[in-house]
């Protein structure tokens, strides 16, 4: 995915999942809130942000990873790019990137990436 985990991130976990169409690359980590915005505004997105969507993650994929489903979080935030749409060249071997940040105590929050 090319995404950089943050220096102060915690808790980070990782997978690929080979499927015989396309593979599925997992990340989750937990961060400041701040630097998860910022990584969420790192994959140059459309659309900031919002509640309003919940993504196509499938519980089953996380669950790899020892953690619930992203978009049966309440609250959670999410946002998906397609970095070849954006001119985003650094991501280009990829055709979808999902981000959800979930709000955690203390200023943390948990962000779980999903590409394919």
């Amino acid at each position: 995915m090319k995404i950089e985990i943050p220096a102060d991130a915690t808790e980070a976990k990782g997978a690929v999942r080979v499927n015989p169409q396309e593979d599925q690359y997992l990340l989750s980590f937990v961060t400041s809130t701040t630097q998860a915005k910022a990584t969420a505004d790192l994959l140059h997105a459309e659309d900031p942000l919002s509640s309003t969507h919940k993504g196509t993650a499938s519980g089953e994929v996380f669950k790899h990873l020892g953690l619930p489903a992203p978009e049966s979080l309440n609250p959670v935030q999410w946002t998906g790019v397609c970095p070849p749409c954006v001119s985003d060249a650094s991501r280009s071997a990829f055709q979808w990137i999902e981000i959800y940040v979930e709000p955690l105590p203390s200023e943390k929050a948990r962000v779980y990436l999903q590409a394919f």
